[in-house]
């Protein structure tokens, strides 16, 4: 399966494979401060492990990050 994850080609040997486990693959340490888009849709942080990327998919992990005086 190739998948395209933060705009990098990456090639997995699974048909599908769940959010919350492409997170670990790419080694997101706190999944809690993440926002996951697939193909320009946001998925809910509750159906992480219930959602499914496919070959072709585009995989985006937006990070918050707090900042100021």
């Amino acid at each position: 399966m190739k998948v395209i994850v933060n705009g990098e080609r990456k090639e997995y040997e699974f048909d599908k494979i769940s959010v919350l486990d492409l997170l670990r693959l790419n080694n997101v340490k706190n999944p809690d401060v993440v926002v996951v888009q697939i193909n320009g849709n946001v998925c809910e942080k509750e159906f992480y492990s219930s959602t499914f990327v496919k070959d072709g998919d585009e995989v985006d992990f937006i990070y918050f990050v707090g900042g100021g005086q």
